[in-house]
């Protein structure tokens, strides 16, 4: 529907009007006042340095129906999503979503709120969970497009994002929004309430707080019905079950029909699609509160303290419990007639009991010889319901001011984020559920008697089955000032040095006595327990220099001293030249870094599924004749205390231009480079490469008879088959593209209109998945993990006059290759449009009415497997909510 010469038009977003505010803005500024801009550490009067930044008005944004930091990052096109709460359905990722600048990821990208770090997800510490952010207090967000880590030191690779909230704020303010999708599920309610009091400059001092309330409803796997356009989650464990001996052929009582509940056959055998049990949207609630107080104790003084907190409830639905690989015993009441199975059947067990004795049984059962397993699911408890709760914490004081002749900056503040996992349904005792199939009194194949039943029930447990904690705590420093007119240029220089220290600790364990009774139906070592803390200091300055009218030099300096790995100097090198009053000429080079995160290097092993069905290498070498052809297996994740981290060198070169006036355009290009990058080898590389790289070999841990198991059961042990994806420092990645950004304000009899553009486009993405290993091509293709989009565009437009107002936020997101092209070839672009109408019919009430996804859209189809969200469609690119209409009423006083 739209091409590229459409699409050039087309992009950006709400943001754009502000990414140049380099030559307009400018002109405008009435207040000589001096301030720190995300990406400097100087103190100045022109806000626009030699590094592209974009600044985002919150306003804009939430007249367009945002209510979530996360919906924030869809209107960044240097964002390429690739982690978001959505992604919590089936996954340990305690709900969070990330922002992943340029796509080399999330935890490459920066985030701060008021300039300041905050505590990394407890659950991965890879980078902060953007639902974390108060966004009732956010008045602008800054995004810096250019590597950053010469002033801000690791995780500053790709950008940063810098949410800034609201200062001085007087009065106070009440919004009510409920958003209401056309289709079932997914309503959202929103509710904050903001009040100051005090003017800083006048009386001396400022005090306001915010509260927020979020609650968003889920989409089931039943409400939306483009999850059924492919069989995915495909999973052995069925109802009836299917049964086995050599776990490589199973067997099913309905025989090649596969006539049991969203049971397929596949391959000749009966697989259970689990798609529709599968929420597409988790169910949300979250709650915030912010508090900022500020002191002017005099001219040369301002004292602040800020308190906030935020706690986000995630609560997702799967299918019911897989108890796959359980014993059933010869001569008890379901075992199976089936002349197949070997009645001296015995690979270790026989003799043994089952398991530990469970309080529904007096002695444990012994297995008899002839024994077959079962691959279950336990659909009479339900779907499995977890709830993650996520609450961050933070306290700051800062003192701000000037002395001697310089501008200075002190803060001081504690982080901390804690997550904790609830399973609230579906679950169960999994050594009672075992004895129960072993005895006979569980029928794996049908209805189940009244003792069955009252097994199951008793069976049934809710917990809190584990917890993640992490603490920052940091001490900074910077101070700048003028040095004088080095070189006649009629601009002094000007100075900048900052210190910063830093202790970092994370814990995260198992509710070890509930963990051991979910192991079966969790994977979660009830043992596991892993933490580590760390200290880091740093060193770093700032140089700015104008060597002519027109033209500035800057340089950047910082060491950082590491006590687990070492150390890290990163330079930076900018220039901004501006001929004329039109043209803004600019560019960067530098070097920067990552450090492994205290998870990456002391997180325990742990054992769970692939996240897609795959084909045993050694039993099924083409992937389609043998056995184990398709199927989720077990994989050992684990961290690895000898990492080291990551190195980049990035660089950008843009051109501003005002052709006319209230008119702006600009193109920034830039490129980034990165070796040792930290990850796992990804299972598709593991598995389709298995016999082409020999290399890759050594990951494979076969159990008897060359198997993979299929179930956590035997996990950790000498039966357990599984592939490791330990994290290593991998190959490189080298990626490169530009930014088009613009914006135009057009002044009518019949009101204002804004036109803003932001777009990205990405030449470059191709990565290694082992060291030295071969290239994979990202753009434009689904690679090996997700897409790298060619063109991703933001275009809005803003009317007002008067008391009234209107827009339309488009945006898109270019094709692909698919993920298996030999079975479909390319995934189709991606657009929405979005409108809203505005009223302030008195000056302290607006109304905003609009509708999200006006063509209802839906998300593109794709084979990709990856996600545990499969059926057709891909989460990380695409909202399953489809068109909805939404409401915002404010009242100020």
């Amino acid at each position: 529907m739209y091409k590229l010469n459409a699409v050039s038009l087309a992009v950006a977003a709400t943001i754009a009007a502000a990414s140049f505010p380099a030559l307009a803005q400018s002109t405008e500024q009435t207040q000589l006042e001096r301030v720190v801009v995300t990406g400097s550490a100087i103190k100045r009067i022109d806000a626009e340095t030699a590094v592209p930044v974009t600044v985002v008005k919150m306003d804009d944004l939430k007249k367009s129906g945002i209510t979530s930091v996360e919906q924030v990052m869809a209107n960044l096109t240097a964002v390429q999503a690739s982690s978001n709460t959505a992604q919590s359905i089936g996954s340990g990722s305690g709900g969070a979503s990330f922002a992943d600048m340029r796509g080399i990821g999330a935890d490459k990208t920066l985030i701060l709120l008021n300039g300041q770090r905050i505590a990394n997800n407890a659950v991965d510490g890879s980078a902060p969970d953007l639902n974390m952010i108060p966004f009732a207090a956010i008045d602008r967000i800054e995004v810096l497009r250019d590597g950053a880590s010469a002033l801000y030191g690791t995780d500053a690779i790709g950008g940063v994002i810098n949410f800034i909230t609201k200062s001085n704020y007087q009065g106070g303010s009440i919004t009510v929004g409920y958003d209401s999708p056309e289709k079932s599920g997914g309503k959202n309610r929103s509710l904050n309430a903001g009040f100051g009091y005090g003017d800083l400059q006048q009386q001396g001092f400022n005090v306001f707080g915010f509260v927020s309330y979020k609650k968003q409803d889920a989409i089931s796997g039943t409400q939306r019905d483009f999850n059924r356009r492919l069989p995915g989650g495909l999973s052995y464990s069925t109802a009836p079950a299917n049964y086995t001996q050599d776990n490589s052929t199973f067997y099913n009582p309905t025989g090649t029909a596969c006539t049991g509940t969203q049971m397929i056959n596949s391959g000749g055998e009966c697989k259970l699609v689990t798609a529709s049990f599968v929420d597409f949207q988790p169910k949300t609630e979250t709650y915030s509160g912010m508090l900022k107080g500020s002191l002017l104790v005099n001219d040369s003084l301002t004292l602040g303290a800020e308190l906030f907190t935020t706690q986000n409830k995630v609560t997702t639905l799967i299918a019911p419990v897989p108890y796959g690989g359980y014993v059933i015993n010869p001569g008890t009441a379901y075992y199976p007639t089936n002349a197949a199975l070997n009645p001296n059947f015995d690979d270790g067990l026989a003799g043994s009991p089952f398991n530990n004795p469970s309080s529904a049984f007096a002695t444990p059962t012994n297995v008899q010889p002839g024994y077959a397993y079962v691959y279950w699911r336990d659909f009479p408890n339900g779907s499995r319901g977890q709830m993650n709760k996520n609450t961050q914490n933070r306290l700051m004081l800062t003192a701000d001011g000037n002395a001697l002749g310089w501008d200075y900056a002190v803060a001081a503040s504690y982080n901390h984020n804690k997550v904790d996992q609830y399973l609230i349904s579906g679950y169960a005792n999994g050594d009672m559920i075992g004895e129960g199939l072993l005895r006979g009194i569980i029928n794996p194949f049908g209805d189940q008697t009244a003792e069955g039943s009252k097994l199951l029930q008793d069976a049934a447990l809710n917990g809190r089955l584990q917890y993640a904690t992490g603490t920052v705590k940091n001490l900074s420093a910077h101070a700048s000032r003028d040095l004088g007119d080095w070189l006649k240029t009629g601009r002094p220089a000007q100075l900048a040095l900052g210190v910063e220290f830093r202790h970092e600790k994370f814990e995260s364990a198992a509710d070890s006595e509930f963990a051991t009774k979910v192991v079966a139906s969790t994977g979660v070592d009830p043992d596991f327990r892993s933490e580590g803390s760390r200290k880091v200091s740093a060193l770093y300055g700032e140089l700015n220099v104008p060597v002519l009218k027109s033209l500035d030099i800057t340089g950047s300096l910082r060491y950082d001293k590491y006590n687990d790995f070492g150390s890290s100097t990163n330079p930076k090198v900018s220039f901004r030249f501006q001929p004329t009053k039109e043209v803004l000429i600019r560019g960067s080079a530098s070097t920067g870094f990552r450090a492994p995160t205290l998870y990456e290097l002391y997180g325990n092993s742990s054992f769970t599924n692939t996240g897609g069905s795959y084909a045993n290498p050694v039993l099924c070498p083409d992937g389609q004749n043998g056995t184990q052809c398709e199927a989720q297996f077990q994989v050992m994740n684990s961290g690895n205390p000898n990492l080291r981290p990551e190195k980049s060198k990035t660089a950008t070169l843009g051109i501003v231009v005002e052709p006319i006036a209230n008119a702006s355009i600009g193109v920034d290009f830039w490129w980034v480079g990165i070796k040792d990058s930290i990850g796992s080898i990804p299972q598709f590389a593991l598995f389709n490469n298995y016999n082409d790289y020999p290399e890759l070999q050594k990951y494979f841990h076969f159990a008897a008879g060359n198997t993979l198991s299929l179930s956590s059961l035997v996990c950790p042990g000498p039966q357990c088959g599984y592939v490791d994806q330990t994290l290593l420092n991998l190959g490189k990645v080298r990626t490169n593209g530009f930014d088009l950004t613009g914006a135009y304000r057009l002044s009518t009899r019949a009101g204002q209109f804004d036109f803003g553009l932001n777009s990205t486009y990405v030449a470059k993405y191709e990565f290694q998945n082992f060291k030295d290993g071969y290239w994979v091509q990202n753009v434009g293709t689904y690679g090996q993990s997700g897409p790298v989009f060619r063109w991703q565009h933001n275009l809005t437009t803003n009317w007002r006059y008067d008391q009234f107002g209107a827009g339309a936020v488009m945006r898109y997101k270019s094709g692909y290759s698919d993920f298996n092209p030999s079975t479909h070839a390319r995934v189709p672009s991606y657009t929405t449009l979005d409108l809203y109408g505005t009223w302030s019919p008195r000056k302290d009430l607006s109304l905003v009415l609009g509708v999200r996804n006006l063509f209802d859209r839906e998300p593109p189809y794709t084979n990709q497997d990856d996600l545990f969200q499969g059926g057709g469609w891909d989460s990380r690119y695409a909202d399953a909510t489809g068109r909805a209409y939404y409401l915002r009423a404010t009242y100020s006083f």
